[in-house]
């Protein structure tokens, strides 16, 4: 068992607090880097260093080193604190699950804005857009009717006649 000074354990504090500050922002290469260092100065059996040793599994995973997750949750079973290897058992189960398919149709693909061409000088986008009265007023859309659902709207008949009726009567109405 190593031992560990007051100095290293507040450097590892601090590191492992910015590790998850970054991991909880997505920056998860900056997360796995600051863990890495925090476990680097603590005892590996500690519970602190079991807690980081941890959240060092979930930011593999999340920066795409699936292996090293696995790697390290086998390890951090055989922890000496219940809660940590519990944990581990937990994440490892987790890691080591069939990844399922979706299907294309339940997901929408974002497109990469970075291999657009540098465009900046091409567009302008105002945050307060001022009217001067030169400025034309926006004109109307118009809807293609032949393109407009009009299967079961047989509620609308209904309300036009309930209207119609309504006004009528009220028109009766008003000459007694």
């Amino acid at each position: 068992m190593q031992n560990v000074s007051a100095e290293s354990l507040e450097i590892a504090k601090a590191k492992y607090q910015t590790g998850k500050l970054a991991f909880e922002n997505g920056q998860y290469r900056e997360a796995v880097e600051n863990l890495e260092k925090a476990s680097a100065l603590l005892t590996r059996n500690s519970r602190l260093g079991g807690e980081v040793e941890l959240w060092l599994a979930t930011a593999y995973e999340a920066a795409g080193r699936t292996e090293d997750a696995i790697a390290l949750c086998q390890q951090l079973k055989r922890h000496p604190f219940a809660e940590t290897n519990k944990q581990a058992k937990r994440l490892l189960y987790i890691l080591q699950a069939p990844k399922l398919k979706r299907p294309s149709e339940w997901m929408t693909e974002i497109p990469d804005l970075g291999k657009l061409p540098d465009n900046e000088s091409k567009i302008r986008v105002t945050v307060n857009p001022r009217k001067s009265s030169g400025q034309k007023a926006p004109q109307p859309e118009f809807v293609d009717l032949s393109q407009v659902n009009t299967k079961d709207n047989r509620f609308i008949w209904v309300a036009l006649i309930a209207m119609g009726l309504t006004i009528s009567y009220l028109v009766w109405s008003s000459f007694y």
